[in-house]
């Protein structure tokens, strides 16, 4: 026996026999007396929803090239990342968990030390200061009663051949100047039901509403519906009865039935002034305008000229000559070129002013509406319009309200997480509560057979399944348009036939991006090789094919993509997963796939069903 080592016992010393300590080779160590070296700790980095790609490798303390480095082999598109494209939240645990680091969400600051550097209405003005100012007016009605018309006899001008099918698609506004000198600014609303959020933005941002309701129609849905706007609004009302040249009119009627809405005439012994007129011949026009300036004398209309610039966004959009563009009413002080403004989260220099008519102005006092260029970037209609003094504090301003908002969505995605959280804990107990008795053994197996199917499947799979969906891209020419189009998606009641998911939502024209992105949301497959299968005498050419999206199935139509073209269209000999015909294949598995055609590596296979007939669902979205 070889000794490695020998030590005394020191507190035996002086005994008859000294004991000896002996190790042999191949004996164990005792390890309780050895020093376990410490694990390393990982990295902590701080995320949230939201993070761009630079932000993400500033928190990581690495440059961007990581992050791509760190996203290879994934489906993210490497070609089209940049430093401020903002990553999915997978994508950002996947950097950092691939990175040999852990995360943490972002918590919100515990103190609010940050200045308050947010921009507000100034206090109500010396009345000494006040000057009266032309009423703003807004006429509305349902759709087809003539409110275009009847701007366009007020103001002798043909907006109704300009209009896309004779229907107002987006507010306007107007300065309309009367023979006897008076001057009104119009904001004209669409009637049509979708327009709903944009009447009632026009009703909060005007002085009298002109209802006007057609003596051959009566009382319709959008007429209740502005008569309820101007109402919550507390707007004074005066009504138009229009169309009283057709033989079938009848005024008296009209009246009746907005007695049912509380909208009491003058000859019922109310105070809503009623005219009757025929916007199409122009009879009983001056009345209107007499009503009209004769209403906003009672309410003594008045505001400040100077100061600082306060209004309301009515419109956006973007003009592809002159770039972000609003249309805005001056509420006080008096709009110029050169001043600095904010709205929301954007700002603007103003560079140009242009009336209704498209020509340039140098400035714009209260009521008037202009079209003003300069935004930085587009804020939405309805935003409230601020001058600051300088472009820092417009700068300071919007990144107040940025950093507001970030704090705001913190807060409710910390709630979120927590409330999850709670949910999750619970169903651990209560799938726990059953199996109290058991071994944990018998626990284990136990859960294993209840979600056996669910951990069988890949992750990619659990996501799917049968139910229809119809993917949603909205675009539109200005964000009143898309603001209602949203709203009325928001209605939708039909779930249990087919959901509707609003992938994406913007204002302009559709662009390559967009088509791309709507290309992701179908069912299909990619040719990952190509092998050659034995059917009786011969070699058939099968292709090799992962599911990624959606499901194949072998009853509807295949179409082949190669590139941006369309190679084939049919359907398939044979559809194969493993060695056995199968009649559908579901996303992540893998298949093999029997056509009369050539197939490729790269190709992608699109599965797709031609349907005659229209589809019927219960929603009603009320047009």
């Amino acid at each position: 026996m070889t000794v490695s080592f020998i030590c005394m016992n020191k507190d035996l010393v002086g005994n008859s026999k000294d004991h000896l300590c002996l190790q042999v080779k191949g004996q164990k160590k005792d390890h309780k007396n050895q020093k376990v070296k410490p694990k390393a700790d990982k990295q902590e980095v701080e995320i949230q929803q939201g993070m761009t790609a630079a932000a993400l490798a500033k928190a990581m303390n690495k440059d961007f090239d990581h992050v791509l480095e760190a996203l290879l082999n994934t489906a993210v598109d490497l070609d089209s990342l940049e430093p401020d494209t903002v990553l999915e939240e997978r994508w950002i645990k996947e950097v950092v968990t691939r990175s040999g680091m852990k995360f943490k969400w972002a918590k919100l600051s515990a103190s609010r030390e940050r200045p308050n550097r947010d921009a507000y209405r100034r206090p109500t003005a010396d009345p000494t200061l006040l000057v009266p100012r032309p009423p703003v007016v807004t006429i509305m009605g349902h759709v087809d009663h003539g409110k275009t018309t009847l701007l366009d006899s007020l103001r002798k001008s043909q907006i109704v051949s300009t209009e896309a099918g004779g229907i107002t698609q987006h507010i306007g506004a107007f300065l309309v100047q009367l023979p006897t000198g008076e001057r009104i600014t119009f904001l004209d609303t669409p009637g049509h039901a979708a327009f709903s959020s944009m009447r009632a933005r026009g009703a909060n941002a005007t002085d009298i509403v002109i209802l006007v309701v057609a003596a051959d129609d009566g009382v319709m849905n959008q007429t209740v519906e502005s008569i309820q706007h101007a109402r919550r609004a507390k707007v004074p009302m005066i009504v138009a009865v229009n169309k009283c040249d057709k033989p079938q009119a009848d005024p008296q009627r009209v009246k009746q039935e907005l007695l049912a809405h509380d909208v009491v005439c003058e000859e019922f012994g109310g105070d809503v002034q009623a005219i009757h007129i025929s916007a199409l011949k122009g009879n009983n026009l001056l009345a209107l305008a007499e009503a009209t300036v004769a209403l906003a004398e009672v309410l003594e209309l008045k505001a400040e000229p100077s100061g600082l610039v306060e209004g309301l966004v009515i419109e956006s959009r973007t003009d592809k000559g002159k770039g972000p563009v609003t249309t805005a009413v001056v509420q006080r002080g008096t709009l110029k070129r050169g001043c600095v403004l904010v709205a929301g989260k954007c700002w603007a220099k103003v560079r140009f002013l242009f009336d209704e008519n498209g020509q340039a102005v140098k400035e714009a006092g209260p009521s008037t509406a202009v079209e003003v260029v300069g935004w930085k970037e587009l804020p939405s209609a309805g935003e409230t319009i601020l001058e600051v003094e300088s472009e820092q504090r417009a700068r300071e301003v919007v990144e107040w309200r940025v950093y507001e908002e970030e704090q705001r969505k913190l807060q409710e995605e910390q709630s979120l997480i927590e409330e999850k959280q709670k949910l999750h804990l619970e169903e651990y107990r209560r799938e726990r509560e059953g199996l109290s008795h058991l071994s944990w053994r018998q626990r284990k197996a136990a859960l294993y057979r209840t979600n056996k199917t669910r951990f069988a499947m890949r992750p990619s799979e659990r996501t799917q399944n049968d139910q229809l969906s119809l993917p949603l891209i909205i675009k539109g020419d200005v964000d009143g348009t898309v603001e209602a189009i949203l709203n009325i998606l928001d209605s939708y009641d039909a779930q249990q036939q087919c959901d509707l998911e609003v992938v994406h939502f913007g204002i302009g024209d559709v662009t390559e991006n967009d088509v791309n992105m709507a290309e992701t949301f179908g069912g299909e497959a990619s040719v990952i090789a190509m092998f050659d299968v034995t059917v009786g005498k011969k070699k058939v050419p099968v292709a090799g094919c992962r599911v990624r999206k959606g499901q194949l199935d072998r009853r509807l139509k295949f179409r082949l993509l190669r590139g941006q073209d369309t190679v084939w269209e049919g359907s398939l000999v044979a559809l194969k997963h493993h060695k056995d015909d199968v009649q559908t294949v579901k996303a992540g598995m893998e298949c093999g796939l029997l056509a009369d055609v050539s197939f490729r590596i790269g190709d992608v296979i699109v599965c797709f069903e031609e349907v005659e007939g229209p589809q019927v669902i219960s929603w009603d979205p009320g047009f």
